[in-house]
């Protein structure tokens, strides 16, 4: 049986995410699908999602993994109630052009201070201070952050004793920092999603460093406390029995609402541009590929569809 050529949907105007428990998820009739305990089997269009968050008690199979990766959808696995990631799969870095670019801003010191000032004038609304290096700006914003954290607690009239929790058990945290740990999540893999599809590695970072997810991290922190954390703190003011559930499914609201999606790609490349250089250029004694790869059938860091 043959079916018609995959042709996804531009990550900017995807859903967000989805969320799966309890299920097993496959390709079925080219279909990709999640099969209940009892076998009801409920479709997933896998090509209009940016990314799926696979929790405790879902198993996916091979042939869905590589539709996944075909149409450029990011698995994230996570723990209970969406946080402690897990692993994911890659369905980007089809683009050496931009991972190189990416990774010479990063390798030399003034032009990755370059790109950290610009962070710092997305993030705040003004210009860094002069004559700071990389380490007294993170500085800067940490104390920035604490502040923000503070005024958006005040706001809400939400107890507060600062950013507190455990990664190894999400429920040791006070509501306040399960919902902002739920929130942050959701943004991360969203974030990690843009990235792979603009062609970037979420691993080579300007103000994070030495983490998997260092450039995630550095984009997510551009946008968080104008979507994710003001919503945490409204929902842990509430203090709803599910406070998880809760903040995904208002997550997957301000998100659409926002067009978040439609705006990190642009974010990342202003951000990049700052270092005021352009995309190194393959050697000349470079040689082709001996079977050129098909066009790309997604964003530009998607593998071909062939």
């Amino acid at each position: 049986m043959s079916y018609l050529p995959l042709k996804p949907i531009p990550m900017k105007d995807r859903v967000s995410m989805i969320f799966i428990e309890y299920g097993q998820i496959d390709v079925l009739d080219g279909a990709f699908v999640v099969i209940d305990k009892t076998g009801v089997r409920t479709h997933i269009p896998v090509g209009s999602v940016a990314c799926i968050m696979l929790e405790p008690g879902t198993r996916i199979s091979h042939a869905a993994t590589r539709l996944a990766a075909q149409v450029g959808t990011l698995l994230v696995w996570v723990g209970e109630a969406g946080v402690r990631l897990y692993a994911s799969g890659q369905p980007g870095g089809a683009r050496a052009d931009r991972l190189l670019y990416q990774a010479k801003l990063a390798l030399d010191d003034e032009l990755r201070l370059k790109v950290v000032r610009k962070m710092y004038e997305v993030r705040f609304g003004e210009e860094a201070p002069q004559r700071r290096s990389v380490e007294q700006l993170r500085g800067i914003e940490g104390a920035r952050v604490k502040k923000l954290y503070q005024l958006q607690a005040q706001r809400h009239g939400v107890a507060w004793h600062g950013r507190r929790y455990d990664p190894k058990d999400w429920e040791k945290g006070d509501i306040a920092n399960q919902c902002i740990s739920a929130a942050t999540s959701c943004l991360y893999g969203i974030t990690e999603a843009a990235i792979l599809a603009a062609g970037y590695a979420p691993a080579v970072g300007f103000i994070h460093t030495g983490k998997p997810l260092s450039f995630v991290y550095d984009i997510a922190d551009l946008f968080k406390f104008e979507t994710v954390v003001p919503l945490a703190f409204k929902i842990a003011a509430s203090s709803p029995n599910k406070p998880d559930r809760a903040v995904r499914q208002a997550c997957r609201d301000i998100f659409r609402e926002s067009n978040l999606l439609k705006k990190i790609i642009p974010a990342i490349e202003e951000v990049l541009a700052a270092g005021e250089i352009e995309p190194p250029k393959a050697p000349q004694e470079a040689v082709p590929p001996a079977i050129p790869n098909p066009a790309s059938i997604g964003d530009a860091g998607h593998r071909s569809g062939g």
